[in-house]
């Protein structure tokens, strides 16, 4: 990507597609197409043509939790996101400080809450044994940071209350503040979305099948396009320093890697709908391209130097041109298609974000 492009901030979508105008639905946004680095400008709902019978759309069916609950850290108040649980039931959780204007900011900390020094003399989460005391009556102790790399993300550990019934009961969806306005959860559910049995899911939306709506599935079907579905619940992610991602629980099931297998080894394509998409199925696939049913953690990175063994296209979003995803549509489509395609977004005026336009790159 080059470092030059740069996105005006009013190409932020602040609101979903849905409620920019009367009669409008989730389908009303605009679709780039890269083949190569050939590029066309179309509407979502145009989608069916650009496939072909045979094709094989990749969803993700994580459901989105409503991952942002307010709290207090001595008197000062935080708002916690919950990013993932671990198999010890911990969660791995961010803390950071509300911005006035319904969102949030990077904690700087405040002095006697008993946060570690950093930056400006504070650090921007609290070191292990900080109490975190939530609605409810339910407290949250930091244990230890999530990574080497940082300590933005610390796994906690949550008494007083299971951490589903606070998220039902308190949580409210993760926004960023290029929003508008706080949104019911059901704008961050996809058509997609499956509650699992034990209250996990991603903690932000899986954005890039926001636009399907039903009709356009049974379309799709009709046309015989067919979908696979894995699962891959996303973390936090990082809103200032766009980190490359950290290790996320997801599971390709039996059916869908036969699927799978069988449209790679025919005429039809192998279409991921969504970097999260990608890196499930990346991540369930060997050496030989073969993929196979597994679950459990992946702490794949897709670039360019490792490449793809069996996505042939992506539909995905804008991303910033700092984010780190942006490797992975390198690895899909090569620098040059993705160079070309983000300098046609920019200058068709698309829409960056979850709620935004989409991207579909195609061999």
């Amino acid at each position: 990507m080059s470092l030059a492009l740069r996105v005006p901030e009013e190409l932020s979508a602040r609101v979903p597609a849905e409620q920019r105008g009367p009669d409008l639905d989730r389908d009303d946004v605009r679709l780039l197409v890269s083949r190569g680095t050939e590029v066309s400008h179309h509407g979502f709902r145009e989608l069916p043509g650009l496939l072909r019978a045979g094709d094989l759309l990749v969803v993700n069916t994580s459901a989105t939790l409503a991952a942002a609950v307010d709290g207090r850290v001595g008197h000062a108040r935080v708002v916690v996101h919950f990013s993932t649980r671990g198999d010890d039931g911990r969660w791995a959780v961010e803390l950071r400080e509300p911005d006035g204007r319904g969102t949030t900011r990077a904690r700087a900390g405040v002095e006697g809450d008993g946060l570690a020094p950093g930056r400006g003399g504070r650090r921007a989460a609290g070191p292990e044994g900080t109490e975190v005391w939530l609605p409810g009556g339910a407290r949250l102790v930091l244990e230890e940071p999530l990574s080497s790399r940082g300590q933005r993300l610390w796994w906690a550990r949550v008494s007083g209350a299971e951490v589903p019934e606070v998220l039902r009961e308190h949580g409210r969806p993760i926004r960023y503040s290029y929003t508008e306005r706080d949104q019911p959860l059901s704008v961050y559910q996809t058509v997609f979305a499956l509650p699992s049995g034990d209250g996990t899911g991603s903690a932000e939306m899986p954005s890039a099948a926001r636009p399907f709506t039903a009709r356009l599935v049974a379309e799709l079907v009709s046309r015989g396009v067919q979908f696979a579905p894995v699962t891959l619940h996303t973390g936090v992610a990082s809103a200032e320093s766009h980190e490359p991602p950290y290790p996320e629980r997801f599971a390709v099931p039996e059916t869908s890697a036969r699927l799978i297998n069988a449209v790679g080894a025919g005429d039809g394509r192998v279409v991921a709908v969504g970097t999260t998409a990608v890196r499930a199925v990346e991540s369930a696939a060997g050496a030989d391209g073969v993929v196979r049913a597994r679950a459990g953690w992946t702490d794949l990175v897709v670039t360019p130097e490792r490449g793809v063994r069996v996505v042939d296209g992506l539909l995905t979003g804008l991303h910033e041109p700092e984010a780190s995803h942006l490797l992975m549509l390198e690895a899909v489509a090569g620098p040059a298609a993705i160079d070309r395609g983000y300098d046609a977004a920019v200058r068709g005026r698309y829409l960056w974000h979850e709620f935004g336009d989409v991207h579909l790159l195609l061999p």
